[in-house]
């Protein structure tokens, strides 16, 4: 017996599924970066006790190896990651200056305070010290060799580095590789060091630094069109991953896949100067809240699917004594320990969870990142140097002005009222080919994605997938039930056509999609829909 089932109500159970399920409380690890540049911080042990009681967060990297803060942290179960200062770099090159930083910094605390990893300087490539740069891997080998032979096997040793060790030409993400003459000679030794010893490489990715009007979704995680990496077929929906697929790929390229990433630094200022492009209360809310969910939810990225990144925000807390506006708002608590916003990691529902609803961008186009290799005003200073608020890293050479899938979103010079279907970034191969299947067997014309075609090139299943299912779209009507695909597609209003591939698109009438989203009986109506389609799809499909 043929079932046939109306595709327009195709929603997907696991929508469903998934709305549902974020009604519950969510298990994760969100780390936080405990800065102390200021004068007017609770003590350590009532912090200590705040993150303990009243947050979700389970691990806190500081900017030293403050004895009080760790001290403080005994008997509370959350992971400590402490700092190497740049400046002792060098001598901690020599094992017996290794093993007597570990005698003084970790024996008289761990394991009480459970010191989980050592940051060995922080952004050490961007000062561009020459003798920084080529002590840093002597003295991260000397301190596990140091700390293996005092018996304390748990703690990592690694180091915290800027985007600014990629190559100027590293967007797309599948075009990205460490910066010529750093690429085989540090990081290719480095990375086999963390192979070995099983410690993760950590980044500071700051979408914040890539920040432009015309690119403010793209940068908070909010809905937009993406940007299309042509070499791989993956659409982009946010920055965040672009700039982790984008060290994923230069690892790879050095044979270094399987080296975990951990998140040391992001974040974005709550506050800043007059008239400062994206420095907003609603867009740090958006950033920060948004990347909990995403880094949590064990989708991962595009090129590093089902992952949960270990990831810590910038920062704790405002501090006060640091040089500008915005380095001084880069903290989800004021120093009294009221939240300036929460993020979803308050527990017992203290203040309001994160809003997706926020203002909108600012006007201004921001400044131009700083060139690849420009040193720090000081050593010292965070995420440059330990301790101090970031400062904008080198975005692969390019202004914010233009289109970049790394350090930029799409360009908003789009006409609003034209709708292309494309998959999700984090759908898996195997799920993009049965989309394909099921097209091209309801007499839709998959010829340009055939040998010989149009769209052929790049012959890749999500590239197929994306033309495939706007085809789809295209010839079944605009609704966007029509671009689910068991929840695996989305509208965009980007053009994903190229060179010869040309993508048809819809038209669609605004005021139908203000009424759609507006809820109410409608909405009740959309919940069975969803149960709907996806019985009918399940039954189609298999």
């Amino acid at each position: 017996m043929e079932i046939k089932c109306p595709f327009r109500f195709l929603s997907l159970i696991f929508l469903f599924a998934g709305y549902f399920s974020t009604l519950g409380d969510s298990a994760y690890s969100i780390g936080i970066n405990y800065g102390t540049v200021a004068n007017n911080l609770p003590p350590p042990s009532q912090v200590a006790k705040f993150i303990k009681t009243q947050t979700t967060i389970d691990r806190v990297k500081i900017f030293d190896a403050n004895p009080d803060i760790l001290r403080a942290f005994a008997n509370t179960g959350i992971a400590i990651t402490v700092t190497v200062g740049n400046g002792d770099v060098p001598a901690l090159a020599k094992l017996s200056d290794a093993q007597s930083w570990v005698a003084n910094n970790i024996l008289p605390f761990h394991p009480k305070t459970v010191i989980n990893r050592i940051a060995v300087g922080n952004e050490i490539l961007a000062t561009s010290d020459k003798d920084l740069i080529a002590h840093l891997l002597p003295a991260m080998k000397s301190l596990h060799s140091a700390l293996k032979l005092a018996n304390v096997t748990s703690v990592q040793v690694s180091t915290p580095h800027s985007l600014g060790i990629l190559a100027v030409n590293s967007d797309p993400p599948s075009s990205a590789q460490f910066r010529s003459g750093y690429d085989k000679v540090v990081f290719a030794p480095m990375l086999e060091y963390h192979r070995e010893t099983k410690s993760p490489f950590m980044i500071n990715p700051y979408p914040f630094f890539g920040y432009a009007d015309s690119v403010s979704n793209y940068a908070l995680f909010k809905p937009n069109g993406g940007v299309f990496d042509k070499v791989t077929g993956i659409n982009y929906t946010n920055m965040f991953d672009a700039q982790m697929d984008a060290v994923f790929t230069a690892m790879k390229k050095l044979g270094f896949e399987d080296v975990d990433i951990v998140v040391a630094e992001t974040g974005w200022p709550s506050a800043g100067d007059p008239n400062q492009p994206g420095v907003s209360l609603e867009n740090a809310l958006s950033y920060n809240g948004n990347l909990v969910k995403h880094v949590s939810s064990g989708k991962g990225t595009p090129l590093m699917p089902n992952r949960t990144f270990e990831t810590y925000i910038f920062s704790l807390f405002n501090e006060n004594l640091k040089p500008t506006i915005s380095e001084q708002n880069y903290g989800l608590f004021k120093p009294d320990l009221t939240p300036v916003y929460d993020v979803g990691i308050l527990r017992n529902d203290q203040a309001l969870g994160p809003s997706s609803s926020v203002a909108q961008a600012p006007s201004s186009v921001g400044e131009a990142p700083s060139s690849v290799g420009e040193a720090p005003s000081s050593v010292g200073e965070a995420p440059s140097a330990v301790g101090e608020a970031p400062s904008a890293p080198p975005a692969f050479g390019q202004s914010p002005t233009a289109p970049s899938v790394v350090g930029q979103g799409p360009s908003s010079n789009v006409d609003q009222e034209k709708r292309w279907c494309v998959p999700k970034s984090n759908v898996s191969d195997e799920e993009l080919q049965k989309n394909i299947d099921y097209v091209c067997s309801v007499k839709v014309d998959c010829k340009p994605i055939q040998s010989g075609g149009p769209c052929f090139e790049p012959n890749t299943i999500r590239s197929h997938a994306s033309y495939a299912m706007n085809a789809y779209y295209l010839k079944f009507g605009p609704q966007d039930s029509n671009c689910d695909f068991n929840h695996t597609g989305v509208v965009t209003s980007t053009d994903p056509s190229y060179k010869t591939c040309t993508y048809p698109f819809h038209s669609v009438d605004s005021k139908l999609e203000k009424s759609a989203a507006e809820g109410g009986p409608a909405k009740l109506w959309t919940l069975v829909q969803i149960f709907i389609g996806a019985a009918c799809y399940t039954i189609s499909r298999f």
